[in-house]
């Protein structure tokens, strides 16, 4: 609690690490609209600790960019362990990202898809927490099982966590599945440790964050989505989308960052005026922007478009066909995103498979189903026959007889690249279809060696 209190000031506000979106400029724009605590972006701890331009650009930041954490993902103690002693001077704590459940890090191998590894969680937490001079923090999605989920938190808590962000959606929530975090499981992580817990999910609005606080009773409440949309959510208002985009254009300026991060926030802060079908052509014209002056253009052209409306000169009136008939504010102002429903989803997604087995079936010259993309292929080889014969139409499934990849058409050995390469090599041959030469090429070496030779022993001799 001291750390908590003194280090970050007690914070209640704080906007969640964001990759490709909580950036510098981003950051100093959301604490001057109400924010207390902000994260950086996962950063990798291996490239963190590999590429120092990644590094310098990771930890960017500036006097009104405190108080500040550090967020890493790895699987490793020692490389995570050194990626946070490089960092431990630039900031207030550093915090695991334990809670990511995209396919990017199941393939690496770190956030949500830790949460099972248990020995190398305390590993990594304890490690950290004894090498390095900031606190450590955890942010962490939970189980299904509620009492999986207080062991699990108790269990980091014992490694040396000293704050807890509980995201209250599994691992498998996400995408079109999000749906509602549950903050009974936030609740019951609260009663259950005794260092900080933050609570993360649900938040929309202002008075979303003061109901949270109310229900978990927990010491803060961050936000990702609902602060990309509004960055003045903290504040309680819904600015006009060219205030908070201009003032952050100018941040920009001062603090240069991708301009993939710019055009994603604009289209953000922009969201719902793009999705009016008149503005496409603005649409588009932000998807290619590339410049400062680009992004400049078309916010104040958005400006002017609506700035009538919005000062009361003109009425606006929202109707079906603009798009906006499901929005409460006008869409030129900062307001939420809300999601369709998992169990609306589900339900589209099962009634347009039904459409598909609904259509009509196609079969082959033998009766046998196949695809459509398949019999229109089989069309245009009817119409042309005299191709069939030096096209190949499908690829062989054939392997390579010395491993399972598959074989080179033309390969003498029937052989992969590799392993013919490797034949080749210890077995001094040639193979046209490969083009491997290697036979041939020491031929050629020892002609030349030769000749060399000879020339030198001409020249000794006269």
């Amino acid at each position: 609690m001291e750390f908590w209190e003194k280090t970050l000031g007690a914070p209640i506000k704080i906007v969640a690490p964001m990759v490709d979106a909580s950036e510098l400029p981003w950051r100093i724009l959301s604490r001057r609209y109400g924010a207390q605590l902000c994260y950086t972006p996962m950063l990798h701890s291996s490239i963190f600790c590999k590429d120092p331009k990644y590094r310098k650009e990771a930890l960017a930041s500036c006097e009104e960019d405190k108080p500040l954490i550090v967020q890493f993902c790895g699987n490793d103690p020692k490389v995570m362990l050194e990626a946070a002693l490089l960092a431990e001077d630039y900031c207030c704590a550093i915090d695991i990202n334990l809670g990511c459940p995209q396919a990017i890090a199941k393939r690496g191998n770190y956030g949500a898809f830790l949460q099972d590894k248990w020995d190398l969680l305390y590993q990594i937490v304890s490690t950290l927490s004894k090498g390095v001079k900031v606190p450590i923090t955890c942010k962490v999605r939970v189980f299904e099982d509620l009492e999986k989920t207080l062991q699990y938190v108790k269990m980091l808590e014992s490694a040396g966590c000293a704050m807890l962000t509980v995201h209250g959606r599994t691992r498998e929530q996400k995408g079109p599945l999000t749906g509602i975090a549950n903050w009974d499981y936030v609740k019951a992580v609260r009663q259950a440790v005794k260092i900080p817990v933050v609570s993360n999910g649900n938040i929309q609005c202002i008075q979303d964050l003061y109901r949270c606080l109310l229900e978990t009773k927990v010491q803060g409440v961050m936000t990702a989505e609902g602060n990309l949309y509004n960055p003045a959510i903290f504040m309680g208002v819904n600015p006009p989308g060219w205030e908070p985009a201009l003032e952050y254009l100018d941040l920009v300026d001062m603090y240069p960052c991708p301009t993939s991060y710019v055009r994603g926030h604009l289209f953000k802060l922009f969201h719902h005026v793009l999705s009016i079908p008149s503005n496409n052509n603005l649409r588009i014209e932000l998807g290619s922007a590339n410049t400062q002056d680009d992004f400049k253009r078309i916010v104040n052209r958005l400006k002017a478009m609506y700035i009538n409306y919005h000062e009361g000169v003109d009425k606006w009136e929202l109707t079906t066909e603009e798009g906006t008939h499901n929005l409460i504010l006008p869409p030129w102002l900062c307001q939420p995103y809300v999601r369709t429903p998992p169990e609306e989803h589900i339900k589209k997604t099962t009634e347009a498979e039904s459409n598909v087995e609904s259509k009509r079936q196609y079969e082959d010259s033998d009766g046998n189903p196949i695809s459509r993309k398949r019999m229109k292929k089989l069309r245009r080889i009817a119409r042309r026959p005299e191709k069939l014969d030096s096209v190949q139409t499908h690829r062989s499934l054939e392997k390579c007889s010395l491993c399972v990849n598959p074989l080179g058409s033309k390969c003498e050995y029937k052989l992969c690249k590799k392993c013919c390469r490797d034949k080749c090599f210890t077995e001094n041959l040639n193979c046209d279809g490969h083009r491997i030469l290697v036979k041939a090429r020491r031929e050629m070496a020892q002609f030349y060696s030769k000749k060399r030779r000879d020339g030198e022993v001409l020249k000794c001799a006269s």
